[in-house]
């Protein structure tokens, strides 16, 4: 069910010149917060699937070679920008200051306010690309320093980010429009989109890498492609709405203005982890042949439920706590983000030991096929372990920290960023020595687990988070029906070279039973302890 918003009423309110459009915004309801997290965690889940199967392409054909870690990094840095600028920071500043405007002002500010971000934007992204595709070779030293000592790999990552930065502008415009199609409610076209990333990318990795000298170059490419196909596919809805925007260089633009002073401190306040995870590749440059891709994959399997669940439920309470602090609705704030948590931890829980139980498995199943040998599978299953220990952590961040955003209060998880990035560096020189690249993970771990306790400790502290009574129960049900998960799919199990002499369709058949008799149980065991799910589940109003 929706609404429209006539323009000719907004002309009258406000006695301006009539925008020739009309845009269709979706009604607030009771549990519209949930359906929107599941629309967004459906897609999210298709795009990761995909993203999996992506990857076991590439290690099918690639493995843990020199070409691959050259590959990873190139890919890396570009999306790396991406995560600490178009996820986070531009989206955190962006979403709170355009939904004011949409609620408090009329339309024809509001397409003002998109005109003059896309033209500031769009400028800003082209001289960033540009001096980034001239200083490939440094960006490459700086991100992977260890690669100098081995001239052709450190060659190729160049040559390859040249290719795959311009990458960076083309989703950050993909994520702008998004960022405005969520504002409206529309949750499900900007969480496809990723899907057309992976597509491209399996396509190219099976049909142009071929064509090349040297096959992995033709990966950078798709990552190209990938970019022009994510953001030319927002635009028929961007128009539909009539919020297509045409680009204005106005900086001075009042609200720009404050989208620029809350970036600031939210490019680094929103992404440490993305920051720690960065560090992690740097110091892995020095170790052996295969650590960056032996973390890559590891990582890539940590973010399957990072994903579909933190992130796509993060997403979708952005605009509500937005709208909820602009009306001082103090009561409802600390609801959704109670809400929020709790979904996290029914959630999250079971995933990360789901990770650390069936690490060889998963790695085995998905990943063990042509190049990858042995050894990559046991190196890799050792570092999604140590991911998986902070991976509630990873998904709390996500939403504690939009809670500070949501407020347009930027300074506090900058405050705290640093103090979780000192602490990863500490961690890391700690324990890449006596445990490598596992070591790295762990660290990365660790310093979440420190960031997500200071950004709880912030929101109660400042009264905008009163957690509701019942959280002590709810946990110790959660970890028994946890335990009791645990004790099933380990006794039903196999050893890890019972699974690396399986066929393909015997792995897949067997994870496939593991894992339903881990979410079978886990849910049935909440159910005898007293949880009811549909409680739990129901969302605030939105």
């Amino acid at each position: 069910m929706s609404k429209a918003i006539d323009p000719k009423s907004e002309d009258r309110k406000n006695a301006e010149p009539i925008p020739q459009r009309e845009i269709t915004i979706k009604e607030n309801r009771a549990g519209g917060l949930l359906r929107s997290s599941g629309l967004v965690g459906i897609w999210t889940m298709l795009s990761r699937v995909l993203g999996l199967v992506r990857d076991i392409v590439v290690a099918n054909f690639f493995g843990a070679s020199a070409g691959a870690d050259a590959f990873f990094v190139a890919f890396k840095i570009p999306n790396f920008f991406r995560r600490l600028f178009a996820e986070g920071a531009f989206s955190q500043a962006f979403v709170p200051v355009f939904t004011q405007y949409k609620s408090q002002k009329s339309a024809q500010e509001v397409q003002s306010l998109a005109n003059a971000v896309a033209g500031t934007l769009g400028l800003v992204l082209l001289v960033v690309t540009l001096l980034a595709v001239l200083g490939a070779p440094w960006l490459t030293a700086l991100f992977a320093p260890g690669f100098i000592d081995e001239p052709a790999k450190y060659g190729l990552a160049s040559e390859m980010l040249r290719i795959t930065f311009p990458y960076l502008m083309l989703i950050s415009l993909t994520a702008y429009a998004g960022a405005m199609l969520n504002s409206y409610g529309y949750f499900s076209i900007p969480a496809f989109t990723p899907v057309l990333l992976n597509l491209v990318l399996i396509s190219s990795a099976l049909y142009l890498t071929p064509y090349f000298q040297q096959p992995v170059v033709g990966l950078a490419w798709g990552v190209f492609i990938a970019g022009m196909v994510q953001l030319f596919f927002q635009f028929p809805f961007l128009l539909k709405m009539g919020l297509l925007p045409r680009p204005r260089l106005d900086y001075r633009h009042e609200g720009v203005q404050r989208i620029l002073k809350l970036m600031l401190p939210a490019l680094f306040g929103v992404s440490v982890s993305q920051i720690n995870l960065l560090l992690d590749t740097v110091l892995a440059s020095f170790l052996q042949t295969g650590s960056i891709s032996w973390l890559y994959y590891s990582d890539r399997l940590a973010e399957l439920p990072l994903g579909v669940f933190g992130i796509a439920i993060a997403t979708v309470i952005l605009p509500s706590l937005s709208g909820k602090h602009a009306s001082e609705s103090k009561q409802e704030f600390s609801q959704t983000i109670d809400w929020a948590l709790r979904l996290i931890i029914l959630l999250g829980v079971p995933a990360a030991v789901a990770l650390i139980v069936l690490a060889e498995p998963l790695i085995t199943s998905l990943f063990y096929y042509g190049a990858m040998t042995q050894q990559d599978v046991f190196m890799s299953a050792q570092s999604l372990r140590a991911y998986a220990l902070g991976l509630l952590a990873f998904m709390l961040i996500k939403v504690l920290a939009t809670g500070y955003f949501s407020r347009q209060d930027m300074k506090t998880p900058v405050k705290i960023g640093i103090w979780a990035m000192v602490a990863n560096m500490v961690f890391n020189l700690i324990l890449i020595w006596p445990l490598q690249h596992t070591g790295l993970a762990l660290a990365t771990a660790l310093s979440s687990w420190l960031n997500a306790y200071l950004l709880l400790s912030g929101l109660k502290r400042m009264g905008v988070y009163m957690p509701s009574p019942g959280w002590g129960l709810f946990w110790i049900r959660v970890l028994v029906a946890s335990f009791t998960m645990i004790a099933l799919v380990w006794h039903f199990n196999q050893s890890t070279d019972q699974w690396m002499a399986m066929a393909l369709w015997a792995r897949v058949a067997l994870l496939t039973q593991l894992v339903l008799l881990g979410l079978c149980s886990y849910f049935v065991m909440l159910l005898v302890l007293g949880v009811k799910l549909k409680r739990v589940l129901k969302a605030p109003l939105r």
